[in-house]
């Protein structure tokens, strides 16, 4: 008995005729291709045409839903940033501005202040520096949670923060009831720091003179502080408030000028900036504590060395030419 060969045949495609008879032989001699040619060439061709249809009908619903999706978007999303941007200066719109613009301010000063003002690099060089100093009289404008920790580090000494925010006010007194903390309140927005600075460049009350801080005319003094910060010969002191982080928040201009007035009132007295990346603070820096007494720096934070009644005809050797 010859052994039996299958036949390949679809069911779906009648017209396929059988081949005609032929000997065992024969059939072992052909090539496979040609046994099942004309049942896979019947299977193969609707589907081919199909594909482009499939792939169109895929790609107009991805289109659509994309369609959708930008228009929901655009539709639902108010445009906060370019709210905030128009109002960072005085002008008629701002006042009409949609109440959610001062609502969405709020809360991202909230974030703000939330956020670590200190990394970890710039605390050591602060902290080691109180080290050597302790003790001392160190004064702190700010109060952010990590600097709570110079009291006990300063132990003997005298410390005093400087803060306008109550809630940090609230949560330093509930750590250490002990701790030596003023409310101050900040009249000077940021975005008036380059008129502050072309009017101290041009008016003499603003030149260097410690004695006469508290009865200065000169805008960047301050003047509502605590006796103590006027009294006392201060070894170290911090800037860093009030926060300066939008052109309508409190800026630092004032903190600066005065951290050096009293910087200048003893003997050598070591002033700290931080953010120092923003240009408030990198261009009093330069104007009041000069580059020539910056002593060391970490992260955004400098360190100024300043010697006691330097300058007192300017705060620094090569002051800058006043703004025309």
């Amino acid at each position: 008995m010859p052994p039996e060969v299958p036949h390949y045949r679809s069911l779906a495609t009648p017209l396929v005729k059988p081949s005609p008879p032929s000997s065992p032989e024969s059939q072992f001699n052909l090539p496979v291709g040609r046994k099942y040619f004309r049942a896979n060439k019947s299977m193969a061709i609707p589907g081919r045409k199909l594909i482009p249809y499939v792939v169109f009908i895929l790609a107009s619903i991805s289109i659509l839903r994309l369609l959708r999706i930008a228009i929901t978007t655009s539709s639902s999303a108010p445009p906060l940033p370019a709210l905030q941007y128009a109002c960072s200066t005085p002008s008629p719109a701002c006042d009409k501005a949609p109440s959610h613009t001062s609502r969405s301010q709020k809360v991202q000063q909230k974030i703000s202040a939330e956020a670590p003002s200190i990394t970890k690099k710039e605390y050591e060089l602060l902290s080691d520096l109180i080290k050597r100093k302790a003790p001392c009289n160190l004064l702190v404008f700010g109060a952010e949670p990590q600097y709570l920790k110079l009291s006990s580090i300063n132990s003997g000494g005298t410390t005093i923060f400087l803060e306008d925010d109550p809630d940090r006010i609230s949560a330093a007194r509930e750590k250490s009831s002990s701790t030596q903390i003023y409310k101050i309140d900040y009249q000077t927005p940021a975005k008036k720091a380059y008129k502050l600075l072309e009017h101290a460049r041009k008016s003499p009350a603003c030149a260097p003179n410690p004695e006469m801080l508290q009865n200065s005319s000169c805008k960047l003094a301050l003047k509502n502080l605590p006796h103590e910060v006027y009294e006392i010969k201060w070894n170290v002191v911090v800037v860093d408030g009030p926060s300066g982080h939008s052109p309508e928040a409190p800026g630092r201009m004032g903190a600066i000028y005065t951290a050096s007035m009293i910087a200048r009132a003893g003997n050598t007295t070591d002033v700290l900036v931080h953010d120092v990346d923003r240009t408030i603070e990198k261009w009093f820096s330069w104007e009041f504590l000069c580059d020539e007494n910056l002593v060391a720096s970490k992260g955004k934070l400098w360190s100024f060395r300043i010697p006691g009644k330097s300058n007192s005809s300017g705060f620094c050797s090569d002051q800058i030419v006043a703004i025309e």
